[in-house]
């Protein structure tokens, strides 16, 4: 079988001084892209890469390739991520991972906590504001600090700091203002102050599954105070521990795994996701955001993780997501 690789890599970008420094973080590295085919190739197939943005529209137009492989971000509005699986539709294309629709929804985090919310899932309340306008306090409508600020329509911690959470009006007014430069939407949401949580969830219909989960838990500071930041992200290995199957209540997991499985349904995902929480003081969880391209590099991201721990190898692991998308295709393998 012949397979494309979608894919945005840092190095192809150049940094501009009008953008902020950490507009790329959702883009891959190289070693990434290498490490998945090397699997598939492993598996007998032949694989061609078929890039991201204007490169992918020529290459793709190019190259025969019976499916897609699709880990793109896409960049510069907020239904990038499904810039590339819309093509591939048009082109009658099969690919990985979740349709154009489920992309553009759960990049924007306020409208999948909407759509979360609508059907019963518990999540923390939230509301969004605007940078552009002048902030009116009375629109908090009654939610208590402390508050966390996070952009509306990005992942991997784009414009999440250690700062994020905020105490009061004044810490509000200024982070708001900070945010402003990225020119969108501001998620305020109550902070939840337990544990963090995140959940791989593999498959489709009837042979969805949990993988496993795993808590990110801070290394130097209370998990009262912990929010996965864009600095803790890049300082993984010192700030923080990955403990698979964490120590948790028993009820608290069957309700995560109850919880993830109805997300991944209600949003529409596909092949894979991640999804995560976090949990109050009395093991509660609340849904926070769902990732339907999670990161896929074989030694940090929080899948390969999550599955490892589990026993499933990493080449399980990409090789289980091709054939959730050949079965949903009825492809024969």
């Amino acid at each position: 079988m012949r397979i494309g690789i979608a894919f945005d890599l840092k190095d192809e970008y150049k940094f501009s001084s009008d953008l902020p420094e950490d507009i790329y973080e959702e883009f891959d590295i190289e070693d990434t892209i290498i490490s998945i085919e090397n699997v598939l190739k492993s598996l007998g197939h032949e694989v061609v890469r078929l890039y991201g943005g204007k490169k992918f529209l020529e290459n793709i137009l190019r190259e025969r390739v019976d499916i897609v492989f699709n880990i793109a971000e896409g960049f510069g509005t907020r239904s990038r991520e499904a810039h590339i699986p819309s093509i591939l539709e048009i082109l009658g294309i099969p690919f990985t991972s979740s349709d154009p629709l489920t992309l553009a929804l759960t990049l924007d985090k306020t409208m999948t906590k909407r759509v979360v919310q609508s059907a019963g899932i518990r999540t923390p309340e939230f509301l969004e504001i605007d940078p552009s306008l002048q902030f009116q306090p009375e629109i908090l409508n009654g939610m208590r600090f402390p508050l966390i600020l996070k952009l509306s329509r990005e992942g991997s911690s784009i414009g999440l700091r250690r700062n994020s959470k905020v105490k009061n009006l004044e810490e509000l007014n200024s982070k708001i203002k900070e945010l402003s430069i990225y020119k969108q939407p501001i998620l305020v949401e109550r902070f939840i102050s337990g544990k963090e949580i995140t959940v791989g969830v593999i498959g489709n219909g009837k042979k969805t599954r949990v993988i496993g989960m795993m808590e990110i838990a801070p290394k130097n500071i209370p998990k009262e105070d912990f929010i996965y930041s864009l600095e803790v992200k890049r300082n993984w290995r010192e700030e923080v521990s990955y403990i698979v199957n964490p120590e948790i209540p028993d009820r608290t997991k069957k309700e995560i795994e109850e919880m993830s499985l109805r997300i991944y349904e209600i949003l529409g995902c596909r092949d894979i996701s991640r999804i995560d929480f976090r949990l109050d003081s009395d093991f509660t969880p609340y849904f926070l955001e769902v990732n339907p391209l999670p990161g896929l590099n074989p030694e940090y991201s929080d899948l390969p993780m999550i599955s490892r721990g589990y026993g499933m190898s990493y080449e399980n692991l990409i090789e289980e997501i091709l054939n959730s998308a050949l079965e949903r295709y009825e492809i024969k393998r």
